[in-house]
């Protein structure tokens, strides 16, 4: 089973948002489904925002159906929401949020923005290049640079308080191509279980 199955987010809701992130993730992992954030959103009244993917870092209108079917009862039981709200599921897009440690390696050499909660080297902000991905933390080549300060910057895991891909043509290739990779493996395991029930 692939590591990012069980992978915990470096980056979680508080409040409301947590406790309806706790009520749907076993929901989404018994799916083969990845949360990937929750959002509370005062559109249309109100409107419960779901973003997730496939463990293959996939999602499509099907997906979104599904997960939306499954969670939807969880939520009227629960009831962690003390008002009428819209149940919105959609995936990540392309320039999505970083929220675990596989995002960071996925994306390696694409430009990303973050948060950090405490000062890295006297900011909280910061834009630029993943160079390099390890346990503990992503090297950033940063793309703006002030007198005195380090170019490439080791911003630890622990410190991360969001992150989102920056949108770009490179970005956007590779994103097409993974998508069409994955579809493409999907569809051969798919042949490979049809040729296993024609034998039987």
């Amino acid at each position: 089973m692939p590591q990012t199955d069980s992978e915990p987010r470096l980056i979680v809701e508080t409040g409301l948002e947590l406790r309806v992130a706790e009520i749907i993730e076993p929901v989404l992992t018994s799916m083969d489904f990845r949360l990937v954030r929750v959002r509370m959103l005062n559109q249309n009244g109100a409107t419960l925002q779901i973003m997730a993917e496939r463990n293959d870092g996939t999602m499509d209108v099907e997906g979104c159906e599904a997960v939306s079917m499954a969670i939807s009862p969880v939520l009227d039981v629960e009831d962690p929401i003390d008002r009428e709200y819209h149940l919105e599921v959609s995936s990540p897009g392309i320039d999505r949020p970083m929220v675990r440690k596989s995002d960071f390696e996925r994306w390696n050499g694409h430009i990303v923005k973050c948060e950090t909660s405490i000062l890295v080297d006297n900011r909280k902000r910061f834009r630029g290049k993943i160079t390099d991905v390890t346990s503990e933390g992503f090297t950033i080549d940063r793309d703006q640079v002030a007198v005195g300060e380090t170019q490439h910057l080791l911003i630890p895991f622990t410190a991360l308080s969001e992150g989102k891909l920056v949108l770009t043509d490179e970005l956007i290739r590779d994103a097409l191509r993974a998508d069409k990779a994955a579809k493409q493996q999907a569809a051969n395991q798919n042949d490979e279980t049809d040729e296993h029930t024609d034998e039987e």
